[in-house]
């Protein structure tokens, strides 16, 4: 079995929680609300804004034996470049405040999700961050395309508000061979463990994400403040 097959086994029964959340089968069904497509591009905004800056972090702290590991890096930063931008584009169509968006702060579960990534490459094994890249194509893949074209009929809104989507969903259709390719080269065992652990921990906190997107009761927190 190559590393990839291997990577997708291994971490299936958490791909498949994610997968099953009621407002992730809501979204391919067009049964999102209006408010909760802009709080989860608001979300994807504070998370893809952080996609090149840690990459960049992922390359630096490669090893020379992963030299080769280290030059897909620099193609990945090319092509991801200016995607946060997309996403205000985004929410401007939909009709959100973009700017009270970029000037804010993400949701807790977001924060964490982002924070998890830079401690896992600065802390642990930079390759690692090859398990959050494959939670957010895999499920960019399953989703992304669908789900903009049923909620752009349900929500009535132009195709300019989900350029994200369609455009995201067709990329990393483009890119799983590629990242295949990258894992089955990866022959250290402590790589391949290192990955695995971090996709596993990604499926969860990406679920987080999602899940407080449309909290079922109210938070707290907010009570508190």
């Amino acid at each position: 079995m190559s590393f990839y097959a291997h990577l997708l086994a291994a971490t299936s029964s958490e791909r498949d929680a994610l997968l099953a959340l009621p407002i992730l089968r809501d979204a391919l069904a067009g049964r999102v609300t209006l408010d909760e497509y802009r709080r989860f591009l608001g979300q994807a905004y504070h998370h893809v804004a952080h996609t090149v800056p840690l990459l960049m972090a992922c390359g630096g702290r490669l090893p020379s034996r992963l030299e080769w590991l280290r030059e897909a890096v620099a193609e990945y930063i090319e092509e991801e470049l200016g995607h946060q931008r997309w996403i205000l584009d985004d929410i401007r169509a939909a009709g959100g405040d973009a700017d009270e968006v970029a000037s804010g702060t993400p949701l807790p579960e977001t924060e964490l999700m982002v924070a998890y990534a830079y401690d896992s490459i600065a802390r642990g094994n930079p390759v690692a961050f090859f398990g959050m890249v494959l939670v957010l194509e895999g499920t960019s893949v399953a989703l992304a395309t669908q789900a903009a074209g049923s909620l752009q009929q349900s929500l009535c809104l132009p195709r300019s508000a989900f350029r994200y989507l369609g455009s995201h969903g067709q990329l990393d259709q483009a890119h799983v061979g590629f990242y295949a390719s990258l894992m089955d080269r990866l022959d250290d065992e402590h790589d391949r463990r290192a990955v695995v652990h971090a996709a596993r921990m990604f499926y969860r906190l990406y679920a987080s994400v999602f899940q407080a997107l449309r909290p079922a009761l109210p938070n707290a927190f907010a009570k508190a403040a």
